[in-house]
């Protein structure tokens, strides 16, 4: 069996994912893109160390924060895992928000080979001006991507000057299939309201904890080129060391883009996955019991 624990941040997964683990015979694997990157714990809300010596937990914390970690790459990695633990009698929980990825993971989804392109003519093009070159090669990805969204853009024009083909078209040639029998999806049903307290309350515990100093020894090490330092709670101190803005704006800051990506995480989880809510922890219990 697979056990999908996901939706937002604040909904204490990885602590149900703990219990579920051992309650049913299993091993917990990262659903969370940022949570594979070594040295980002308080920014991501990684598991405590402690969770990791009650059961085996896998794809957390292996990959330096000055490289690059794709969607690809992840589908490969969580497949692995997946048939490893399965091989040996063992249910799986993946534990995480990032859904596509997840879904990557769990669907027959296919990623070509991509051959390096030269990306300098558009280097120096305005955020409104890539939008506009996409508009004109896939004006379905465009439509999903906002024109500020500048690392989002120049990907999406990256695998058209690679592929030849559009990213929308690539996809819809694709059924997007389950490739694994016997998975379940599991997101706790919290109020919207309950949850953005519970965002705003957490936020405030990551800056008691020394948030700040975890992203400054990044920021100091790598810089804010990686694609480690775009994890919310980490880029929105880069105006900060620079002089620009206040510290309480970037809290302020973290705070909006988390709840605002909660939003876009449940409206994502609702749309892609056969989703179950469940209320509390022990009725997910009785919920994978009775699956």
């Amino acid at each position: 069996m697979i056990i999908v624990i996901s939706g937002p941040t604040c909904l204490g997964k990885s602590e149900t994912a703990l219990k579920v683990a051992l309650s049913f015979n299993a091993e917990i694997i990262n659903g969370d893109a940022f949570q594979s990157y070594k040295e980002m714990d308080i920014g991501v809300a990684k598991p405590p160390k402690e969770y990791f010596d009650k059961v085996p937990h896998h794809l957390f914390s292996f990959v330096e924060p000055n490289e690059p970690y794709s969607i690809m790459v992840y589908q490969k990695n969580l497949r692995k895992k997946v048939d490893e633990i399965l091989s040996v009698g063992k249910n799986v929980v993946i534990v995480g928000g990032s859904g596509l990825y997840i879904r990557s993971a769990l669907y027959d989804y296919e990623f070509k080979d991509e051959d390096a392109v030269d990306m300098s003519s558009y280097e120096n093009l305005s955020n409104q001006e890539l939008h506009r070159k996409l508009e004109e090669i896939d004006p379905e990805d465009a439509k999903k991507i906002h024109p500020n969204n500048r690392k989002r853009l120049l990907r999406a024009l990256a695998i058209y000057l690679s592929q030849n083909e559009a990213k929308s078209d690539i996809i819809a040639k694709q059924n997007h299939k389950p490739i694994y029998d016997d998975v379940h999806f599991y997101v706790r049903d919290l109020p919207r309201e309950e949850l953005y307290e519970r965002i705003n309350k957490r936020v405030d515990k990551m800056i008691e904890q020394g948030l700040e100093k975890e992203v400054r020894s990044l920021y100091e090490k790598y810089g804010d080129k990686p694609q480690s330092m775009q994890a919310i709670g980490y880029k929105e101190y880069i105006p900060y060391f620079k002089g620009e803005e206040s510290l309480d704006s970037v809290i302020e800051k973290i705070k909006q883009h988390t709840r605002n990506y909660a939003k876009r995480q449940m409206t994502y989880i609702r749309h892609q996955f056969p989703t179950e809510f469940y209320k509390n922890d022990d009725e997910l219990m009785e919920m994978i019991k009775n699956a």
